[in-house]
């Protein structure tokens, strides 16, 4: 059976949300149109990834490597003629040797010259679907790098685990797993902002577009990102926000798609989201992990638009999103995934405009 995102789209169960207490619902956050954006490249696609067997594939969270080199790490992954094709793989590493924002081009694949399933995934049966490990992201720390999958037939997490590489994203080692129903579901799709003051703040959501969920927020020591009972909430009880109390969620429930949380070289921490509202893909700048998420513009950076006219800021079913390390406010760059039918599926590289702080 072939695997399809959209005949699952409302297949998750509903989740109790974490009350937000004594928090203000009319603080919502305005829209902004970001600075003029462009499409650089596909990155992946027949011509671009086809040698290594990749032809249709989509994510490609990029992690800068030890090595210097920059790992795109791939969803659900075919070879053939599109989508549902043979060798099926989740998740798989796309390797760029050059990680400069101007020549990054995929030029080797983990796995040599046959991308491979990254780690042990089966794909098996389970009720109408499959199983997969879809990744939320993809960093490195030090010499480490470190991946968060989410397991299960997808948006039907069963749970999710995290692994390590110590050799630039070549092999993985299981450290950790979270059950699926955890928080109410939201602490399903992770992603994590590896900052300068040696903790990681992880913003959290129910990894399902179509389920309403809030979006959490977590602190853990940088040592210890591999230890669950390490992870602190921050929350909002007894009249005040304090890391230690009950998780709380940080902004506006929603149907969250991708989330990326980073922080730049100049400080500056930028939240990048696929928003299921209306399909478009946007980005809140911050001066610190714990900015106002409820009242912070929304820079509307990717909308979705027909097949026939794609250009600039438009983009025929886009999601993704991901943030290109190497980015600055003022040369902003984000990995965008499309899938509309079986062959126009992949990841692009993005540039936007500028991104006012």
């Amino acid at each position: 059976m072939q695997p399809t995102r959209r005949a699952v789209l409302g297949a998750g169960a509903g989740v109790a949300l974490t009350a937000a207490l004594s928090l203000d619902a009319s603080r919502q956050p305005a829209d902004a149109a970001a600075g003029s954006t462009g499409k650089i490249k596909d990155l992946s696609g027949p011509a671009e990834t086809g040698q290594f067997h990749a032809p249709w594939s989509d994510l490609g969270i990029p992690a800068l490597c030890p090595d210097g080199s920059m790992l795109f790490v791939g969803g659900d992954t075919f070879d053939g003629s599109g989508v549902g094709g043979p060798n099926w793989r989740a998740p798989v590493g796309l390797r760029s040797s050059s990680s400069n924002l101007t020549s990054l081009t995929i030029d080797s694949a983990v796995g040599g010259s046959s991308a491979v399933g990254l780690v042990p995934e089966g794909h098996v049966a389970v009720g109408n679907g499959h199983t997969t490990a879809i990744p939320s992201d993809v960093f490195t720390i030090g010499n480490t790098m470190y991946m968060h999958l989410m397991r299960g037939v997808i948006y039907q997490t069963d749970h999710t685990d995290f692994w390590q590489s110590t050799d630039n994203g070549n092999t993985w080692t299981y450290l950790c797993q979270w059950p699926g129903d955890l928080l109410g579901g939201q602490f399903q799709q992770k992603t994590y902002a590896v900052a300068d003051d040696g903790y990681c703040y992880v913003l959290s959501s129910v990894f399902n577009r179509s389920t309403t969920s809030g979006l959490l927020l977590h602190r853990v020591p940088q040592a210890d990102v591999g230890t669950p009972a390490s992870y602190e909430p921050w929350g909002y009880a007894n009249g005040a926000w304090a890391w230690g109390n009950p998780a709380s969620t940080i902004t506006g429930a929603r149907g969250w798609g991708e989330i990326c949380f980073r922080q730049l070289a100049d400080g500056h921490f930028v939240f990048t989201f696929f928003n299921n509202a209306d399909a478009t893909i946007r980005a809140q700048v911050f001066d610190s992990a714990l900015g106002d998420f409820f009242a912070t513009t929304e820079q509307i950076m990717i909308v979705n638009g027909p097949a026939d006219l794609q250009f600039g800021d438009v983009v025929c079913a886009p999601y993704g999103g991901f943030i290109i390390p190497g980015s600055t406010l003022a040369d902003f760059e984000i990995v965008v995934s499309q899938w509309y039918d079986a062959t126009d599926y992949r990841f692009m590289q993005y540039q936007i405009g500028g991104l006012p702080s």
